[in-house]
């Protein structure tokens, strides 16, 4: 099964910040349980802070912040959006 675009989004914020958002549908299996791979980022161009959530193999599903990673359960697609957006507002500010 070839990768199915489902949801992708592309933006600059306030002439400051990129906004990436894409999510695509893939067979499941062992890199990706849930038959979804998702990698959406929001970058402060001036300041280069960053927060990103991806489920790459073989971290599977986490967010970054900084140098940090953090697990992330996947439940759905419209939740992970969700979950993206309220890490946005809470580590910058940043309304989406």
């Amino acid at each position: 099964m070839k990768a199915e675009l489902v949801y992708w989004h592309k933006a600059r914020l306030q002439g400051q910040y990129v906004l990436e958002m894409a999510i695509h549908k893939v067979k499941r299996g062992a890199r990706y349980p849930d038959g979804i791979k998702y990698g959406l980022i929001l970058v402060d161009l001036k300041t280069g802070k960053r927060i990103l959530m991806d489920n790459h193999h073989p971290k599977g599903p986490h967010w970054h912040l900084g140098d940090r990673e953090i697990d992330y359960t996947f439940v759905s697609i419209d939740q992970l959006i969700i979950d993206f957006r309220m890490l946005v507002f809470q580590h910058m500010g940043v309304r989406l």
